[in-house]
């Protein structure tokens, strides 16, 4: 399995969501280490630098994903929130977010673990509150378990990405085209 975080859900919160990989069969976990979670929020672009996490803090970003997760679900198919996610994701959004800086050479956002979860929190916020709700689409191969916003024309898009799933898909359907041409007649 790949161990390179992907962004291809437009929004981090559901990027963050989707570390998680393939929640309804093999389960792939992104998050094991502290420098897997640092990488992330670096990789990710929320901050410029995490101070080394530790496993709570890994603990603490699971129970948020798994929360905005939940809810994001839920808006996507019109049903109601979790109360116990809302609780989890407000109260992280609560916290000091990191606060980008001026430096001789630009912007740059230091943070601890904390501060960059309580920025993953506030994009969810920002997310399951605003205009792109509608745009929420789960990804057409049913092992990906990714939540995208579909911002194409006509909202035609199938895959959270053609790289991580729509190539592959498109690749089999390919294959079985192919096999049931050159399949003898009966």
């Amino acid at each position: 399995m790949n161990l390179e975080h992907v962004f291809v859900c437009g929004n981090p919160a559901l990027d963050f969501a989707a570390t998680l990989r393939a929640r309804r069969s093999v389960r792939f976990e992104m998050f094991v280490t502290p420098d897997r979670l640092n990488a992330w929020y670096v990789e990710s672009g929320l901050v410029d630098a995490v101070a080394p996490s530790t496993q709570a803090d890994v603990e603490q970003a699971r129970t948020v994903r798994e929360a905005v997760y939940r809810l994001v679900t839920a808006r996507r198919l019109a049903e109601p929130y979790d109360t116990a996610a809302l609780t989890v994701v407000n109260n992280a959004a609560r916290a000091a977010p990191a606060v980008p800086q001026l430096t001789p050479s630009g912007r740059w956002t230091q943070a601890s673990a904390g501060e960059a979860l309580s920025l993953v929190a506030r994009c969810a916020v920002e997310l399951l509150s605003g205009p792109d709700v509608p745009l929420l689409k789960e990804c057409g191969n049913p092992e990906c378990t990714r939540t995208y916003i579909d911002r194409s024309r006509g909202m035609r898009r199938q895959w959270c990405g053609m790289e991580s799933c729509g190539n592959k898909i498109k690749a089999a359907a390919y294959r079985a085209r192919k096999k049931t041409a050159s399949a003898p007649a009966r």
